[in-house]
């Protein structure tokens, strides 16, 4: 972890002071922490998501059988360990006893079993996680504190998905009597803190688990509030209304104005989120790979990722930060060349004055200003692009999936195993929720045929295949893996910022 000490110029320091409110910093209840997140998720059910807003919550309510801090280091959760047996494709788990629900209702080997089926069933196809966990065939209760997860095939990310989103264990009575409905709006779990109260897109409020497991959490109360406008949110920060902003909230202008507060500190790691505007591969212009290369070569990253995002991040050739399995540094980027982008565009048929629209987050205010960039160097080989902002959740839930969007659309995508599969089977492989419009059966086999393999030096031989292949079709404008920026009040001791935004906040302590 290091802490970002660099000053940005005094012009971004009044922009952003222009929406802040100054106010007396009041007292906050002893051993209360509240945290501002840019998104509320929706929906608390751990198979109805992806988002890391809903990890950044949903780690301190939920368990999974595995864990993975900060550290990135995979060790025990609710399972105390765990064998492979049968060349991989069975998984057998010792489970912690002696532990409860947050509604008294006991964890054992059925509740394994039922969150798993649950997840492969019915229920779970109607989120975006299944996929995630298909190479699982049965779940099977050898008594109440072991179970056999029984695998289709050996899945050497398996134990690393098992720590987090759709993985995490539910309680199947409370399920069974409230309803789905119910649960999608007050969680319970197994973890450090339990579910108070939920406003949709206000707050989240919890209470510390006494009884938890790993042991009671030093702090009493967790509010997470929902503010999407970064200046309100760094106001709050330096008003002493929030004591913790999370990414990716803080646009890189704004930095100045938390380091310019000697009550506060930006904390910033690398991280696993990369940022990439991405084709519509089946209508329009971009249905040319000629145009979609063009549109690539025409766009300046490296000037992007260093004016605007202040070194904050990298440039990505592939949909992946250097972090992932499966990343390639030998894989060469589509060049900046905007002669070689017209040229390309005339041998499309593309004419000077094309249009084309950029759908985007409109929350996302350094995205907003990384596209206005974009649409200047588009204009520069003749392209007109326009850009529309959505809800996040909008954008997310129905305009990408549903295929509606522009020629182009963000997609930010946060790789939590840390592997590259987790990405590119959602991103490439047909019928996926992110993949609207295309369809390779290449790409489908590559991907599929690296699931299954044990042998680390095949697998990620494979993956790079399938980035070279990606990139080589130019199935997005790659642009950058940015760095997980946290605003902070010194007042808060014992925070470990984590790459991939899960926040577990049981050894924190606020003064």
């Amino acid at each position: 972890m290091t802490t970002f000490k660099q000053g940005m110029a005094a012009t971004f320091m009044a922009l952003a002071l222009s929406g802040t409110a100054m106010t007396a910093t009041p007292a906050l209840a002893a051993g209360k922490m509240t945290i501002s997140s840019p998104q509320d998720p929706g929906s608390w059910d751990p198979i109805d998501t992806f988002l890391v807003q809903w990890a950044a919550v949903a780690t301190n309510i939920f368990d999974g059988l595995t864990y993975r801090g900060p550290d990135l280091k995979l060790v025990p959760g609710l399972a105390e360990s765990w064998e492979e047996l049968d060349e991989g494709k069975r998984i057998r788990f010792k489970l912690r006893q002696g532990v409860k629900f947050h509604n008294g209702e006991d964890f054992n080997a059925a509740a394994v079993k039922f969150t798993f089926e649950r997840l492969l069933g019915e229920q779970g196809a109607k989120g975006p996680q299944r996929s995630n966990y298909i190479s699982i065939d049965s779940v099977d209760v050898i008594d109440d504190y072991t179970v056999d997860l029984k695998l289709k095939a050996p899945d050497p990310v398996l134990l690393t998905k098992l720590a987090g989103y759709g993985a995490m264990i539910v309680p199947p009575k409370y399920i069974q009597e409230k309803g789905e409905d119910n649960f999608n709006l007050n969680p319970i779990g197994t973890g450090a803190f339990k579910f108070v109260s939920y406003q949709p897109k206000v707050d989240i409020k919890l209470e510390a688990n006494a009884d938890y497991w790993g042991g009671a959490p030093k702090l009493s109360e967790l509010e997470f509030r929902f503010i999407a406008e970064p200046a309100t949110a760094v106001a709050e920060l330096q008003a002493g209304r929030v004591d913790l902003v999370i990414p990716p909230t803080i646009p890189i202008g704004m930095l100045p104005v938390i380091q310019g507060d000697d009550k506060l500190e930006i904390v910033s790691v690398p991280g696993p989120t990369v940022d990439a505007l991405r084709f519509n591969t089946r209508d329009g212009i971009t249905a040319d790979p000629k145009v979609r290369q063009a549109i690539i070569m025409a766009v300046d990253r490296g000037t992007i990722v260093q004016s605007i995002l202040a070194g904050q991040a990298s440039e990505i050739t592939s949909f992946q930060s250097a972090l992932s399995f499966g990343f390639d540094p030998d894989l060469k980027a589509i060049p900046y060349d905007p002669a070689g982008a017209k040229k390309l565009l005339a041998e499309a048929g593309v004419k000077a004055g094309a249009t084309l629209q950029i759908d985007i987050r409109g929350n996302d205010a350094t995205m907003n200003e990384v596209a206005q960039v974009i649409s200047s160097y588009l204009s520069m080989v003749g392209i007109t692009a326009t850009i529309k902002p959505y809800e996040t959740n909008v954008l997310l839930n129905d305009i990408i999936p549903q295929g509606k969007t522009g020629a182009m659309f963000q997609q930010k995508w946060g790789g939590w195993t840390f592997d590259y599969d987790n990405t590119a089977y959602s991103m490439y492989h047909s019928g996926e929720k992110w993949n609207p419009y295309d369809k390779d059966e290449k790409l489908d086999k590559l991907l599929e045929s690296q699931r299954p393999l044990t042998d680390r030096a095949e697998r990620e031989k494979i993956l790079k295949e399938v980035a070279g292949y990606a990139s080589e079709r130019a199935l997005e404008l790659p642009l950058y893996n940015s760095n997980a920026i946290f605003g902070i009040n010194k007042r808060v001791k014992g925070f470990i910022a984590p790459p991939d935004n899960r926040l577990k906040l049981t050894d924190v302590t606020v003064e």
